[in-house]
């Protein structure tokens, strides 16, 4: 019998061909995988309008890891350059929000990133206060609503090194200890609202100063006549010294304004803001 050549696929048996194909499968899944993490890198960065390294790390360490959007409404103002990174002026307008439970500012790349923490209540979701930046780095503002979703805004300021870890010009020759705790304020009527600009004088030392403790205000409460609360805010030393707030209410409250804070070392402070025209 003559013998008859086959062509030299027909050679390969079934179980040959399904590993050929596995073999090409495994070749492309694996090159899907080697591009995996730098889509990922990709996707987060695209994420941040800012395209901060550090934002992942604001989420699970300032944030607690809860749920956070990037939204327009969260507006925050403040030099695109400043020149004194210890005294940087911030706005914050969460109000096109609605009712916002909570209030957060931050900067992504300060040794301490948060600078403070504000509980409206019966105030609008709007602030102003200078805080200090360390350098060029995003601020940012989050505004936590009902649904428990932190709505995120931010802008990115250029400023030069050691906002945070330089003593003030003002920190040895302000005589603290006739000034310490000081307020001076004021309330009027603008429009429907009243509108709040409140200082109190502290050092607001940062603990990264050679030789100079962490010093701080820690609270600020403010309340009606009748002492119901109107906002309370929680004070981290990134503020900068003597930091001068202006707040909104939404409705006038009646009477005078009682302000209380406290300090890292256990000092109280008591104070009024009349309504002025």
């Amino acid at each position: 019998m003559t013998p008859r050549t086959l062509p030299a696929a027909a050679w390969r048996s079934p179980d040959a061909r399904q590993t050929a194909a596995n073999v090409g499968r495994n070749a492309m899944l694996l090159a899907l995988l080697c591009l995996l993490p730098q889509a990922a890198r990709a996707a987060d960065q695209a994420a941040d309008p800012l395209h901060s390294v550090m934002w992942e790390v604001m989420q699970r360490t300032v944030l607690q890891g809860q749920p956070a959007v990037f939204d327009d409404r969260v507006k925050v103002s403040l030099p695109r350059q400043v020149e004194d990174g210890q005294r940087v002026p911030v706005s914050v307008d969460a109000s096109a929000l609605g009712q916002v439970d909570e209030l957060l500012l931050f900067a992504d790349y300060n040794p301490l990133p948060l600078a403070l923490r504000m509980r409206p209540l019966r105030l609008q979701p709007v602030f102003a206060v200078a805080m200090r930046v360390n350098q060029a780095t995003p601020v940012r503002a989050a505004a936590r609503t009902a649904d428990g979703v932190w709505h995120v805004g931010g802008q990115l300021v250029d400023a030069p090194g050691g906002g945070c870890a330089l003593p003030t010009a003002t920190r040895n020759s302000t005589d603290w200890g006739t000034l310490l705790g000081r307020l001076y304020g004021r309330v009027w009527q603008q429009d429907a609202r009243q509108r709040i600009r409140l200082r109190i004088m502290h050092p607001m030392d940062t603990g990264l100063v050679g030789n100079t403790p962490r010093f701080h205000l820690d609270t600020l409460r403010l309340s009606d006549a009748a002492g119901q609360p109107l906002a309370e805010l929680a004070l981290q030393p990134p503020l900068a010294e003597n930091p001068l707030f202006t707040l909104q209410l939404a409705s006038p409250a009646p009477g005078p304004l009682q302000v209380s804070a406290s300090d890292s070392d256990g000092n109280f402070y008591h104070g009024r803001l009349q309504e002025q025209p």
